[in-house]
C-alpha cells in the first residue's frame, strides 16, 4: 500500500475556474495545470496537505492528449471525467483520498465514498 496520500485533481472542472482564456487552448490549459501541480508531489498544500503526495490530474475532451510530467499523473478519461474521478477514489480505498473539484454533484459521489473533497481556491491557496 502507497501510503503517500493521494490527490485527485478535476482538470476541466480546476482549468474553468478562472476566465483567463482556457478555452481557446484546453490542451495548453490542462498542462499549464499539471505543470503549476509539480511541486504539490513534493511539498503538498499546506496545511492540511503534506508531501509527499501522488498527484493525478484527470483530463478529459480536448485536453486527452495532454502527457504526464514529472510529479504529477494524467490519466485521459475514457468518458466521463467525473467517472474516471470516482474510479480513481474507489481504487484506493486504504488511502486518504482528497479530490479537487467545484462540481457539485462530483463533490457527493466522492464524498460518499470518503474522499476529502476542496474546491480550485483551496489549491491555488486561496481558501
Amino acid at each position: 500500500m502507497d501510503p503517500r496520500p493521494l490527490l485527485i485533481v478535476d482538470a476541466a472542472n480546476v482549468v474553468g475556474s478562472r476566465p483567463d482564456g482556457w478555452w481557446r487552448d484546453r490542451a495548453g490549459a490542462a498542462a499549464r495545470l499539471r505543470d503549476a501541480l509539480a511541486p504539490v508531489a513534493e511539498h503538498g498544500v499546506p496545511p492540511r496537505l503534506t508531501g509527499p503526495t501522488e498527484v493525478v490530474l484527470v483530463v478529459e475532451g480536448a485536453a486527452r492528449s495532454v502527457p504526464g510530467a514529472p510529479g504529477v499523473r494524467v490519466v485521459a478519461a475514457r468518458g466521463s471525467g467525473d467517472d474516471t474521478v470516482v474510479e480513481l477514489v474507489e481504487a484506493a480505498p486504504d488511502r486518504r483520498r482528497l479530490v479537487v473539484t467545484a462540481d457539485r454533484e462530483l463533490r457527493e459521489r466522492v464524498g460518499a465514498l470518503g474522499a476529502e473533497v476542496y474546491g480550485p481556491r483551496w489549491l491555488r491557496g486561496e481558501a
